[in-house]
């Protein structure tokens, strides 16, 4: 999730577990501990793939925070002995293992268990979601107000963690709601991922992946009884097998569970992960290979850069959501006339 819903979250567990003995610079303090994973950006692994699939590694392993908040609390309690050493390993220990939990929620992906297995991605959440973030704020802002109240506190950790039980069941539904369009489009047996459109869960985007194609739907739960629109998009398997064995393609195919589509621009090879943004505006778009007269060459990857932020995609998806636009089209982001498809 966004820095500020990861401070919230620390914020709002600290001033639960300690509000009432260290008064308002506990918010301050959840909301440091909270933020303190994400300090992994700051380091360069070498490479645009490396930095992209080692982010939420070790500093969101489970394995790497638990004993983490042990010396944390340990040291904490030595500067500040107002509240117990359990206490205070209650407070830190609540906020590092909150953080990656929830960042398994989203689409991007958290390594829980690094060194080992794959990232965790749950897909029921998009990275900014104002309904879970705002009722920890609101605790917060009530806490600075008129400290400890604790109960407002305690109000908006139980409404932030049922809205996170809801993207479960929503994505669940949206999910039996395009299986059978999915089979009826003969990809029965394609791997598929369910999220959330920006900013919300009303509106879900459904993206089903073969070897030879790709399909892409966007449904909600105010749509009504309109039929589902289906956008095929061809995949390009020979490219993907000529650049199978580099190292970084390994590596990018690890992390994003296959969910990749491969190009080919001038002598570059790409390959961009599918899963973040939507067609033509995904984020995510490395270079990883050239070819020349010998063959393939692997390269150094390099990131290309991000799509520029389309001002007009927001008025679209919020059309779409509401149901106001029965469809919208993704490879072109916009709205077909009436009675017509993608």
């Amino acid at each position: 999730m966004d820095s500020i819903t990861q401070a919230a979250l620390g914020a709002s567990i600290a001033g639960a577990v300690a509000g009432k003995a260290l008064g308002r610079s506990v918010l301050i303090t959840g909301a440091l501990i909270g933020t303190l994973p994400d300090l992994d950006v700051i380091i360069d692994y070498g490479t645009a793939v490396a930095n992209f699939t080692q982010h939420r590694g070790f500093s969101h392993s489970l394995f790497v925070l638990v004993p983490l908040s042990l010396l944390l609390a340990w040291g904490l309690w030595r500067w500040k002995p107002v509240i117990s050493y359990q206490r205070w390993l209650a407070l830190v220990g609540l906020i590092l293992v909150t953080h990656p939990l929830l960042d398994a929620f989203t689409t991007y992906g958290t390594q829980l268990f690094w060194p080992l297995g794959r990232p965790v991605a749950l897909t029921s959440i998009f990275i900014i979601d104002p309904l879970y973030t705002l009722p920890l704020l609101a605790g917060c802002l009530a806490f600075l107000i008129r400290p400890p109240a604790v109960k407002a506190i305690a109000a908006g950790l139980m409404l932030s963690s049922l809205y996170l039980g809801w993207t479960l069941a929503a994505q669940q539904m949206i999910t039996e709601k395009v299986r059978p369009a999915l089979a009826d489009a003969g990809m029965a047996g394609a791997s598929l991922m369910v999220q959330p459109m920006p900013f919300n869960t009303v509106l879900w985007r459904a993206t089903a992946i073969t070897e030879e194609s790709r399909v892409e739907i966007v449904t909600g739960f105010l749509d009504g009884k309109n039929p589902l629109s289906l956008e095929r998009f061809p995949r390009h398997p020979d490219l993907a097998q000529s650049v199978a064995t580099l190292p970084e393609v390994r590596r990018l195919e690890w992390f994003t569970r296959g969910f990749l589509q491969y190009e080919q621009v001038g002598g570059q090879i790409t390959a961009t992960d599918i899963r973040l943004g939507i067609p033509g505006a995904h984020p995510f778009t490395f270079i990883i290979a050239e070819t020349n007269d010998t063959g393939i060459s692997e390269l150094a990857s390099r990131q290309r850069p991000r799509p520029a932020i389309n001002r007009d995609a927001l008025p679209l998806l919020w059309s779409r959501l509401t149901g106001e636009a029965p469809v919208l089209c993704l490879a072109t982001l916009s709205i077909p006339e009436h009675g017509k498809t993608c």
